[in-house]
């Protein structure tokens, strides 16, 4: 039975699963009907942070053009241009044994592609969540879902894994940012443009 988290609730993750390494962080959404005439193209990626909180280099930052960081221990499966369908629309694998020791949170977030320039927001996306599972089983162990209270925002922050005594938590955060992935990514220390 997944264990459902509100925003800020924080979970054991390796802890309770003595054993588990390998972890697959699912993220799903569904686009609201509106009439902009544009497509939506959601994006998830990820960012392996240090202590300060910030990437230590551009391979710090996954997502579908740079799909595996950490030494290959988190690999992105690839970018869903249409959210269409069940279940989720994209995966990242993480094997936790393998994250490079100075890599202390891996930040899971989702962006909408040129939001700004479609005027599009997360407040036309419904059904947003990031749930972990066991990779060797499949079960799924944490599920969060972010609920309606986004308006004019292009990015979430949705949740990370982070390091604790020597175990892996999972941490449900749901910020969102104006300025898309160039607002998110500067915040993390990378040099857009």
């Amino acid at each position: 039975m997944a264990i459902s988290l509100s925003k800020g609730q924080k979970v054991d993750l390796t802890k309770t699963n003595p054993g588990m390494t390998k972890v697959v962080v699912g993220l799903g959404w569904d686009v609201n009907k509106y009439d902009g005439g544009n497509d939506f193209d959601l994006d998830s990626s990820v960012f392996l942070l240090g202590e300060n909180g910030k990437v230590t280099s551009e391979s710090d930052f996954v997502f579908y053009n740079n799909t595996t960081g950490g030494n290959g221990s988190v690999v992105h499966t690839g970018d869903n241009r249409t959210g269409a369908g069940e279940g989720d629309d994209e995966a990242v694998n993480v094997d936790l044994s393998a994250v490079p020791a100075e890599v202390k949170r891996i930040a899971f977030t989702i962006t909408i592609h040129d939001g700004e320039g479609r005027r599009q927001n997360f407040g036309q996306v419904s059904n947003s969540y990031v749930r972990i599972l066991n990779a060797g089983s499949n079960e799924e162990l944490i599920r969060y879902d972010l609920g309606e209270d986004f308006s004019i925002e292009t990015a979430i922050v949705v949740g990370e894994l982070y390091r604790h005594n020597n175990e892996w938590k999972f941490s449900a955060i749901g910020s969102g940012y104006q300025g898309g992935l160039a607002a998110l990514a500067t915040d993390f220390g990378l040099q857009i443009g």
